[in-house]
Order: C-alpha cells, then structure tokens, then sequence
C-alpha cells in the first residue's frame, strides 16, 4: 500500500489544503494528513487538538484520508509507513524554495523518504493559513477560502485570539 503523508499545521486548514489532500487521494492508497507542530509559529489560533478535529470534519468525506497529529519530525515520523512519500503543495517559486531545502534535509535524515510536490489551483494560489487568519481577525469574509463546515468556528475564534 502507498501512503502518502501531507504535513503542516493546518492553522487553519484552508480550501488550498483540501484541494492538495484530495488530488493526493486520488493517487496514493491511503493519506495521512498531519498536523504537526511549527515552532516559528509562537502564537497558533487553534490548539493542535483543534486542529485535528477540524482537518478530520473537513476530510471526512474521503474513505482513504486519515489525520493524525506528531511532535517529532517529519523524517523520522514518516519511518513509521513503509515507503511514504511526503505531498507538499507548492503556490509559488518561493515555496519551491524552501520545500526543496526541506526535502534535502528529510533526506540527509530519512534517506529513503521522497517528497512529490503538487502545485496548487490557480486559484488558491494567494491562499494560506496565515492569510485566512489575518482576514478573520478583522472579520472578513471567509467564504471560499475555508471548508463551508468549519467557517462559523474559525470566525468565533477568531474573535478572541490574541486579544
């Protein structure tokens, strides 16, 4: 069975992720979505186990989508299917280059990891967590850039973070 694994912290997790999550299921046997930990984010909107709980709402709807949540890194968290493959979604030239960096680093840690990259829909390429959380604190609107179950979550939310 091919496992593919799609890391990131889905703080929140956007239409954008969604899109790469449902291609990768298209092509692999089972996906594990993951939510792990950044450090360079000091401040995240929602816990990690809220974030769980809402990529599994949002994935439900896909038989061979998983969701699971790891403090340890990426490489060695992979070691635990044989032969995943890491799916990266990549919106611009920027992002090529540090996922690249980020696939030399797995390797030299995990050497048998391979990362497959897929470029995003046009038109979720402007799309990030980051920017979805900048526009709900400020109350705009989210429609077409958060799953449509999660959205009313994600703007009471953020109502009160880092107030």
């Amino acid at each position: 069975m091919r496992t593919a694994i799609c890391p990131g912290s889905f703080d929140p997790i956007t239409l954008g992720h969604l899109n790469i999550i449902r291609r990768a299921a298209k092509i692999f046997d089972h996906v594990v979505v993951l939510i792990t930990v950044n450090s360079g984010k000091t401040r995240p909107m929602f816990t990690i186990e809220e974030r769980a709980d809402m990529v599994r709402r949002a994935v439900s709807r896909y038989p061979n989508v998983t969701v699971d949540t790891s403090d340890i890194l990426l490489a060695e968290y992979a070691r635990r299917y044989e032969g995943a493959v890491l799916v990266k979604g990549l919106r611009a030239a920027s992002d090529f280059e540090y996922e690249f960096q980020m696939d030399l680093i797995n390797k030299n840690i995990n050497p048998q990891l391979e990362t497959m990259f897929l470029t995003a829909s046009g038109k979720y390429t402007f799309l990030s967590s980051s920017v979805v959380r900048e526009m709900a604190r400020y109350g705009a609107d989210l429609t077409g850039l958060v799953p449509d179950e999660l959205k009313a979550e994600i703007e009471a939310k953020a109502k009160t973070w880092l107030k």
